[in-house]
Protein backbone atom coordinates (compact mmCIF):
# COMPACT_ATOMS: atom_id res chain seq x y z
CA UNK A 1 0.00 0.00 0.00
CA UNK A 2 1.36 3.45 -0.91
CA UNK A 3 2.50 5.56 2.03
CA UNK A 4 1.65 8.76 -0.01
CA UNK A 5 -2.04 7.93 -0.12
CA UNK A 6 -2.11 6.21 3.29
CA UNK A 7 0.40 7.87 5.63
CA UNK A 8 1.89 5.55 8.25
CA UNK A 9 2.52 6.78 11.76
CA UNK A 10 1.21 6.98 15.28
CA UNK A 11 -1.07 9.97 14.37
CA UNK A 12 -4.32 9.74 12.46
CA UNK A 13 -3.95 10.03 8.70
CA UNK A 14 -5.84 13.34 8.69
CA UNK A 15 -3.00 14.93 10.65
CA UNK A 16 -0.46 13.91 8.04
CA UNK A 17 -2.66 15.16 5.23
CA UNK A 18 -2.94 18.59 6.89
CA UNK A 19 0.85 18.77 7.26
CA UNK A 20 1.30 17.90 3.55
CA UNK A 21 -1.18 20.57 2.56
CA UNK A 22 0.63 23.22 4.66
CA UNK A 23 4.02 22.31 3.22
CA UNK A 24 2.65 22.18 -0.32
CA UNK A 25 0.94 25.56 0.12
CA UNK A 26 4.18 27.08 1.37
CA UNK A 27 6.12 25.75 -1.65
CA UNK A 28 3.43 27.04 -4.00
CA UNK A 29 3.60 30.52 -2.42
CA UNK A 30 7.40 30.58 -2.84
CA UNK A 31 7.11 29.56 -6.49
CA UNK A 32 4.51 32.30 -7.17
CA UNK A 33 6.70 34.96 -5.53
CA UNK A 34 9.69 33.88 -7.64
CA UNK A 35 7.62 33.98 -10.83
CA UNK A 36 6.31 37.50 -9.98
CA UNK A 37 9.83 38.77 -9.44
CA UNK A 38 11.12 37.28 -12.69
CA UNK A 39 8.22 38.16 -14.95
CA UNK A 40 7.03 41.43 -13.38
CA UNK A 41 6.93 44.37 -15.95
CA UNK A 42 10.02 46.53 -15.75
CA UNK A 43 9.85 50.35 -15.67
CA UNK A 44 11.55 52.55 -18.24
CA UNK A 45 15.25 52.52 -17.80
CA UNK A 46 16.76 55.92 -17.30
CA UNK A 47 19.71 56.95 -19.36
CA UNK A 48 22.65 56.53 -16.98
CA UNK A 49 24.65 59.14 -18.83
CA UNK A 50 23.22 62.68 -18.42
CA UNK A 51 22.84 64.74 -21.56
CA UNK A 52 25.33 67.53 -21.81
CA UNK A 53 23.79 70.91 -21.03
CA UNK A 54 24.48 73.90 -23.20
CA UNK A 55 27.45 75.93 -22.10
CA UNK A 56 26.43 79.29 -20.54
CA UNK A 57 29.42 80.98 -22.13
CA UNK A 58 28.53 79.61 -25.56
CA UNK A 59 24.92 80.77 -25.22
CA UNK A 60 26.03 84.24 -24.16
CA UNK A 61 28.35 84.49 -27.13
CA UNK A 62 25.57 83.48 -29.50
CA UNK A 63 23.27 86.15 -28.11
CA UNK A 64 25.95 88.79 -28.40
CA UNK A 65 26.47 87.87 -32.05
CA UNK A 66 22.77 88.34 -32.71
CA UNK A 67 22.60 91.79 -31.14
CA UNK A 68 23.10 94.62 -33.67
CA UNK A 69 26.31 96.57 -33.23
CA UNK A 70 26.78 100.32 -33.74
CA UNK A 71 26.86 101.26 -37.41
CA UNK A 72 30.19 101.81 -39.11
CA UNK A 73 30.03 105.39 -40.44
CA UNK A 74 31.64 104.20 -43.67
CA UNK A 75 28.64 101.90 -44.23
CA UNK A 76 26.06 104.68 -43.86
CA UNK A 77 24.87 106.69 -46.85
CA UNK A 78 23.00 110.00 -46.48
CA UNK A 79 20.91 111.61 -49.19
CA UNK A 80 19.63 115.18 -49.03
CA UNK A 81 15.94 115.34 -49.95
CA UNK A 82 13.70 118.21 -51.11
CA UNK A 83 10.08 117.76 -52.12
CA UNK A 84 10.61 119.61 -55.41
CA UNK A 85 13.32 120.93 -57.69
CA UNK A 86 11.79 124.41 -58.09
CA UNK A 87 9.71 126.58 -55.78
CA UNK A 88 7.48 129.48 -56.77
CA UNK A 89 7.41 132.60 -54.59
CA UNK A 90 6.08 132.05 -51.03
CA UNK A 91 6.32 128.25 -51.31
CA UNK A 92 8.64 126.85 -48.65
CA UNK A 93 10.86 123.85 -49.49
CA UNK A 94 10.24 120.73 -47.44
CA UNK A 95 13.61 119.20 -46.54
CA UNK A 96 14.64 115.86 -45.06
CA UNK A 97 17.30 113.17 -45.31
CA UNK A 98 17.40 109.51 -46.34
CA UNK A 99 19.60 107.16 -44.31
CA UNK A 100 20.77 103.88 -45.87
CA UNK A 101 22.77 101.04 -44.33
CA UNK A 102 25.17 99.80 -47.04
CA UNK A 103 26.63 97.12 -44.77
CA UNK A 104 25.76 93.42 -44.70
CA UNK A 105 24.14 93.32 -41.25
CA UNK A 106 21.72 95.36 -39.18
CA UNK A 107 23.31 98.01 -36.95
CA UNK A 108 22.24 100.68 -34.47
CA UNK A 109 22.47 104.41 -35.10
CA UNK A 110 21.20 107.62 -33.53
CA UNK A 111 18.87 109.40 -35.96
CA UNK A 112 17.46 111.85 -33.42
CA UNK A 113 17.21 115.60 -33.91
CA UNK A 114 20.33 115.98 -31.78
CA UNK A 115 22.30 114.18 -34.53
CA UNK A 116 20.60 115.69 -37.60
CA UNK A 117 21.98 118.78 -39.30
CA UNK A 118 20.78 120.57 -42.44
CA UNK A 119 22.87 123.16 -44.25
CA UNK A 120 21.71 125.36 -47.12
CA UNK A 121 24.24 127.26 -49.20
CA UNK A 122 24.33 129.33 -52.35
CA UNK A 123 27.72 129.21 -54.00
CA UNK A 124 30.20 129.86 -51.18
CA UNK A 125 27.59 131.67 -49.09
CA UNK A 126 26.36 129.82 -46.00
CA UNK A 127 22.65 130.67 -45.99
CA UNK A 128 20.96 128.58 -43.32
CA UNK A 129 21.80 125.92 -40.70
CA UNK A 130 19.30 123.91 -38.65
CA UNK A 131 21.62 124.03 -35.62
CA UNK A 132 21.58 127.82 -35.34
CA UNK A 133 18.33 128.07 -33.37
CA UNK A 134 17.51 124.45 -32.62
CA UNK A 135 15.47 123.86 -29.47
CA UNK A 136 15.14 120.71 -27.34
CA UNK A 137 17.04 118.28 -29.59
CA UNK A 138 16.40 114.65 -28.67
CA UNK A 139 18.21 111.37 -29.45
CA UNK A 140 16.52 108.46 -31.21
CA UNK A 141 18.57 105.30 -31.58
CA UNK A 142 17.18 102.79 -34.08
CA UNK A 143 18.22 99.48 -35.61
CA UNK A 144 18.88 100.09 -39.29
CA UNK A 145 18.46 97.03 -41.49
CA UNK A 146 20.80 96.69 -44.49
CA UNK A 147 19.64 97.46 -48.02
CA UNK A 148 18.20 100.37 -49.96
CA UNK A 149 14.67 99.06 -49.43
CA UNK A 150 15.23 99.30 -45.66
CA UNK A 151 16.45 102.92 -45.73
CA UNK A 152 14.95 105.36 -43.22
CA UNK A 153 13.82 108.90 -44.02
CA UNK A 154 13.49 111.69 -41.47
CA UNK A 155 10.27 113.66 -41.15
CA UNK A 156 10.23 116.55 -43.67
CA UNK A 157 10.04 120.10 -42.34
CA UNK A 158 9.83 123.51 -43.96
CA UNK A 159 12.68 125.93 -44.58
CA UNK A 160 11.25 129.42 -44.36
CA UNK A 161 13.54 130.83 -47.08
CA UNK A 162 15.46 133.05 -44.64
CA UNK A 163 19.03 133.39 -43.54
CA UNK A 164 19.91 132.01 -40.13
CA UNK A 165 22.40 132.79 -37.42
CA UNK A 166 22.63 132.02 -33.73
CA UNK A 167 22.06 135.72 -32.95
CA UNK A 168 18.78 136.11 -34.86
CA UNK A 169 16.69 133.41 -33.21
CA UNK A 170 14.26 135.89 -31.64
CA UNK A 171 14.17 138.47 -34.43
CA UNK A 172 12.83 138.69 -37.94
CA UNK A 173 15.25 137.21 -40.42
CA UNK A 174 15.82 138.57 -43.91
CA UNK A 175 14.46 136.53 -46.79
CA UNK A 176 16.96 135.16 -49.27
CA UNK A 177 17.08 136.26 -52.89
CA UNK A 178 14.75 134.45 -55.26
CA UNK A 179 14.32 135.05 -58.99
CA UNK A 180 15.67 131.66 -59.98
CA UNK A 181 18.52 131.55 -57.49
CA UNK A 182 20.18 128.16 -57.02
CA UNK A 183 20.46 126.76 -53.50
CA UNK A 184 22.00 123.53 -52.28
CA UNK A 185 21.05 121.31 -49.35
CA UNK A 186 23.66 119.23 -47.52
CA UNK A 187 22.70 116.90 -44.66
CA UNK A 188 24.70 115.44 -41.79
CA UNK A 189 24.04 112.79 -39.15
CA UNK A 190 26.60 113.20 -36.41
CA UNK A 191 29.95 113.10 -38.18
CA UNK A 192 28.49 111.51 -41.33
CA UNK A 193 27.90 113.89 -44.24
CA UNK A 194 26.00 113.35 -47.48
CA UNK A 195 28.35 112.63 -50.38
CA UNK A 196 26.33 114.93 -52.66
CA UNK A 197 24.13 117.97 -52.08
CA UNK A 198 20.66 118.57 -53.45
CA UNK A 199 20.24 121.58 -55.74
CA UNK A 200 16.94 123.45 -56.04
CA UNK A 201 15.70 126.79 -57.38
CA UNK A 202 13.76 129.57 -55.66
CA UNK A 203 11.53 131.95 -57.62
Amino acid sequence: MSTFRNPVGPQPSSVYWRRRLIVGGGLLAVIIIILLIVFAPKGEQKDPSPKPSSSPSASSSALENLEPQPCNPESISLEAITDAAEYPATIQPQISMKITNLGAAACTINVGTDAQEYRITSGNDAIWNSRDCQTAPTPNEITLEPGVDKAQSTAPFAWDRTRSSATTCDTDRPEVAAGGGTYRLTVLLGDIESAEDRAFLLY
